[in-house]
């Protein structure tokens, strides 16, 4: 059954390797925070891995309450991180070694920090810069907030005015009044439907594209818009999106979301060469998620239900048949992505017995993940998703098999998700811990003195780049040659053939076709079987040799003999 029908490369970004940093643990140039110095001194690395672009988690001025999720100015680089004169040379330097940059954008709430939001508290009930945000009155005379809508974070989505740190002594402080906040509280949320609103972030994305940033990845592009109204809602959500729907959120995933990236998307459409947008959309199915990529929006948008899928065969197939549809609808590539910043890291949730998207960080307390088996598997899936055509995003970690610190003590986490629970839920600094680099230092390399902002697995020797460097069968070996064969086989732009039923039901099954329009005849790129085998060992079908495995010992199989269970082969025909 023919999925996906083959295209011609054209666009970069439509069968692209896109690279995740989180800047604070990535690489740091002194101190315990990652930094840009720090990037760019690792940039021939990501260069040799493979990859066509970075994407930067936020770099900006922020307070840092929610780890730069709370901006307090789109338009400079946070101290900590370095100098707008660091992100320039970052940028410079990026495409001077071939790669792309993707800079986050927060447009979903601004830190309480923000010029914005300060003086808007301080101009009062009324006025312009008040409709830049959302305020309103408690119910029952102020004693309750003006909804029911609760926090992705946890707890109340509204908090009052009066309490903010920098009230004190000012009109502000004797306001009964309440602000939306549907993350922390340090982060209030910005009313699109205000022009101003607008205008500003117009203006915000042509500073970044005006120094060469190659595009966006929105953050909560699902958010924006809220209903004017401000119903009460007896749904809930947490990172994981929209968990309980009893009925269409209120502020999430409204249809006139789209307005505002059809403008984004007029503005970058006038810059050359071509600047792409990728929304990080939450939505309830791939058709409503395939809206967001409609030919005059944005470009990609982020595949959740893969992402949070469970590594079983049927689950997997019916979601790549689901998500290669709705993309070829409206003419826009898939994305395919297995762990990102914002949730337990995939080789660690892999080693349980119950492999779909589970609870928001693992503690020393919690039952512990077979590491062996979650980084085998891990493997295997990613191969899998290397050979899909579309987009394929790489976590920073991921291609070494980097693992979720699992033993984090509670006095060190700061994502705010744990202390607005109460610690019912650890949240995703477990996913967050600095990269190790070299076995032999302190930090393992991550900063000049060895310091760290969380501390490091006491293990992490294996997952240094020397260690693996090393070793011929390690995961950064492996990925190197996964994106090399990916490109040159162009299997981001192939035909996916699902031939699942000829293979039994413990296999997935897919045949990727190249065009091979504008290829002489000796030129010709073979198909590549792949097949990803789960539970049951199956054997290597007749006809085929194995061009790449994600387990070692099943690459030198031959014809009839057992594929182990929790691996991926490609398949070219034998000669």
């Amino acid at each position: 059954m023919l999925l996906h029908p083959a295209s011609e490369r054209e666009n970069w970004w439509r069968d692209a390797v896109i690279y995740q940093i989180y800047p604070r643990s990535f690489a740091s140039s002194g101190g315990p925070l990652g930094d840009l110095r720090g990037i760019e001194g690792r940039l021939n690395y990501l260069a040799d891995l493979g990859i066509d672009a970075v994407w930067l988690s936020p770099f900006y001025r922020s307070p840092q309450f929610d780890a730069g999720y709370d901006v307090s100015d789109y338009r400079d680089v946070d101290p900590r991180f370095g100098t707008l004169a660091d992100a320039e040379r970052l940028i410079e330097a990026a495409h001077e070694a071939g790669l792309r940059i993707i800079v986050d954008i927060v447009p979903n709430h601004t830190s309480w920090d923000h010029e914005l939001f300060r003086r808007a508290v301080a101009a009062g009930p009324g006025s312009p810069e008040r409709e830049m945000f959302w305020f309103r009155a408690g119910k029952n005379g102020g004693s309750e907030p003006p909804t029911n809508w609760r926090s992705v974070f946890g707890g109340p989505a509204w908090s009052r005015v009066r309490d903010l740190p920098f009230v004190a002594g000012t009109p502000a402080a004797e306001e009964d009044l309440y602000y939306l906040h549907l993350f922390d509280r340090s982060q209030p949320d910005l009313n699109w439907r205000n022009p101003a609103v607008r205008t500003e972030f117009l203006e915000t994305l042509r500073f970044w594209l005006d120094r060469g940033a190659d595009g966006f990845r929105v953050d909560v592009a699902h958010g924006l818009m809220k209903d004017p109204a401000l119903p009460d809602w007896s749904g809930a959500v947490e990172m994981a999106g929209v968990t309980e729907k009893p009925e269409p959120a209120p502020f999430f995933d409204r249809d006139e979301v789209h307005e505002i990236y059809r403008e984004w998307r007029a503005v970058l459409d006038e810059y050359s060469p071509e600047r792409i947008l990728v929304a990080e959309a939450w939505a309830d199915t791939e058709e409503r998620l395939a809206r967001y990529i409609r030919p005059d929006e944005m470009n990609q948008a982020f595949n959740f239900i893969y992402l949070a899928a469970p590594f079983e065969r049927e689950a997997l197939r019916d979601i790549i048949v689901q998500s290669l549809r709705q993309s070829d609808r409206v003419g826009a590539p898939t994305t395919w992505v297995l762990s990102n910043h914002d949730g337990v890291r995939v080789c660690s949730r892999l080693g349980y017995r119950d492999t779909s998207r589970g609870a928001n960080g693992i503690g020393a307390h919690d039952p512990q993940p077979d590491r062996e088996l979650g980084a085998r598997r891990a493997l295997a899936w990613h191969q899998l998703t290397a050979g899909l055509p579309g987009v394929y995003y790489i976590y920073q970690g991921e291609e070494r098999n980097l693992p979720e610190h699992t033993s984090l003590p509670d006095e060190v986490r700061e994502d705010p998700t744990f202390a607005r629970t109460q610690g019912a839920e650890l949240g995703r600094d477990g996913c967050r811990v600095p990269l190790p680099w070299e076995s032999g230092r302190p930090g393992f390399g991550f900063s000049p003195d060895g310091a760290t902002w969380l501390p490091q697995g006491e293990d992490w020797a294996r997952y240094t780049v020397d260690v693996q460097e090393a070793d011929p069968h390690s995961p950064l070996h492996f990925f190197r040659t996964l994106l090399r064969l990916r490109d040159e086989l162009e299997l981001g732009v192939g035909s996916l053939e699902d031939v699942c039923d000829e293979y039994g039901a413990g296999v997935l099954a897919y045949v990727n076709r190249a065009a091979n329009s504008n290829r002489a005849a000796h030129a010709q790129r073979p198909p590549v079987l792949m097949l990803t085998v789960f539970d049951d060992a199956a054997p290597l079908p007749s006809g085929w040799r194995v061009l790449l495995a994600s387990d070692p010992a099943a690459s030198s199989l031959g014809e009839g003999e057992m594929i182990p269970a929790d691996t991926t082969v490609w398949l070219v025909p034998v000669e």
